[in-house]
């Protein structure tokens, strides 16, 4: 593997103004997974009876066998939390988004009705509420499909927003395939909207949550009680809103099933958040389909005009060849070490690039320092320096420079050469020509370990500000 798939970059430093409406310093966004009915028991088809997020400590599938308990803790979902849920939501009047399992929803006409005629966004959440993880790729294609049908069956629309939830490692490249999405929200990797390009085309990722998710009321370590709950999510966004006024707005995402907070003493910790929030000004609640047409608008899809991860090797080597100075050799075995979203940045790919520096031998190590050219010497004055050592050279003012100051740089330059076997070597573009000379006079009195350390940092800060100029 020399290609690494996984994107441990991001934003970076580089957190783009969310611009919420009406200058919002936080977007909170609640979802409530509707599930009951689309969960694993034998009765939908399973082999199974579910185990996953329910009141009973220690629960295992039961093979061929139907839970009674299990079943009737989704049905208290259906039958009560979501009509106490759906009571709070609508008499504070905020928004929701409910990711409903297409079979859940078939199964639940008057919980439907509810939620469309409060006007809140349906997003699928897959055909049925089981893990996809062992799932063949072809096989949970179907399962998208079908998914798709019956939600719009159901709903009367097609949905707009995906998660899965229990998804495998291709959920995100699939659904993206299938087309047709405002967003798919299979990661948590983020506190802002992305947009991610899959097989060519840009998909817009709108992450999720699970450590702000009532799903830790039944998993460790997790809340044990709605105060604690409650207590999470007012820090939670206390954090944000603090980052909002600083000017760099996110997200807050809260997932919600019935069956889970829709239980009283879990509730209030959710009732004491929503007061809680609608004591703040610039506070913007919508749903996860307004914030995917917001991000659209404001931020939309930029191809990248380089991304040196995904170039083939010869023109990675032409373009990233002459970072060291005529030494493509690095390029060649940074292309061919393990590259990814990290490396497409000046710094990450700079990283790469003095990975190979420093891993080389002290004969390679010398070469390199050897390429470089002697500053203001016979080769500027020839013409015959590369464009980066041209134009370095220039910024600092060597290519104009006086008589008696072009005698001084020659003679530094042979004192240098004879005593250390290489090229003075300096980042000019950090520098003016005084310091320049000062670090000369200076740095010549080195011992030679000493200046070939010095000149082997000084190689690796050229090559990240010409990476800087190239990438930004």
């Amino acid at each position: 593997m020399n290609r690494y798939p996984r994107d441990m970059h991001g934003y970076g430093r580089r957190v783009p103004d969310a611009n919420w409406p009406g200058g919002a310093h936080v977007a909170v966004q609640f979802v409530l997974n509707y599930e009951e009915g689309g969960e694993n028991n034998i009765l939908h088809g399973d082999a199974a009876s579910e185990a996953f997020l329910v009141d009973v400590l220690g629960a295992a599938p039961w093979p061929g066998q139907r839970h009674a308990n299990v079943e009737s803790m989704y049905e208290y979902g259906a039958r009560a939390g979501f009509w106490r849920l759906h009571r709070l939501f609508t008499e504070t009047n905020l928004p929701v988004t409910v990711y409903g399992v297409a079979t859940a929803l078939m199964r639940a006409p008057e919980q439907l009705a509810a939620m469309q005629e409060a006007g809140w966004e349906i997003a699928s959440h897959g055909l049925k509420w089981v893990q996809h993880k062992d799932m063949p790729p072809e096989e949970e294609r179907r399962q998208i499909a079908e998914a798709i049908r019956l939600h719009t069956l159901a709903t009367g629309s097609r949905p707009e927003g995906w998660y899965t939830g229990r998804s495998s490692l291709n959920t995100v490249e699939l659904v993206a395939d299938f087309g047709g999405f405002a967003y798919i929200s299979d990661t948590y990797d983020d506190d802002l909207p992305y947009w991610k390009l899959i097989h060519g085309k840009p998909q817009l990722i709108i992450p999720y949550s699970l450590s702000t998710n009532d799903m830790r009321f039944v998993t460790g370590p997790g809340f044990d009680n709605g105060e604690e709950y409650f207590q999470f999510l007012k820090d939670t966004f206390d954090c944000l809103y603090a980052e909002g006024v600083a000017g760099r707005a996110k997200m807050m995402s809260l997932g919600l099933h019935c069956r889970l907070v829709g239980q009283p003493g879990r509730f209030q910790g959710l009732k004491k958040f929503v007061d809680y929030i609608n004591k703040f000004d610039k506070v913007w609640v919508p749903t996860r389909l307004e914030i995917a047409r917001h991000w659209a608008e404001h931020h939309p899809y930029a191809a990248p005009t380089l991304v040196p991860s995904q170039m083939e090797k010869a023109q990675f080597v032409e373009r990233f060849g002459s970072i060291f100075e005529h030494s493509h050799w690095i390029a060649e075995r940074a292309w061919e070490s393990e590259l990814g979203p990290a490396s497409d940045t000046a710094i990450g790919l700079h990283f790469a690039l003095r990975t190979q520096f420093r891993a080389a031998t002290p004969e390679e190590r010398l070469a390199v320092l050897r390429a470089h050219p002697d500053l203001a010497g016979r080769l500027a004055a020839a013409k015959r320096l590369t464009a980066d050592s041209t134009a370095e050279q220039a910024s600092a003012g060597l290519d104009a420079l006086t008589d008696e100051e072009r005698e001084k740089f020659s003679a530094l330059n042979t004192l240098y050469m004879q005593k250390f076997g290489f090229p003075f070597i300096i980042a000019v573009r950090d520098n003016t020509k005084a310091s320049i000379l000062e670090a000369f006079e200076k740095r010549v009195a080195n011992s030679a370990a000493e200046e070939f350390a010095t000149a082997a940092a000084q190689v690796e800060r050229i090559a990240l500000l010409r990476l800087e100029a190239l990438l930004g």
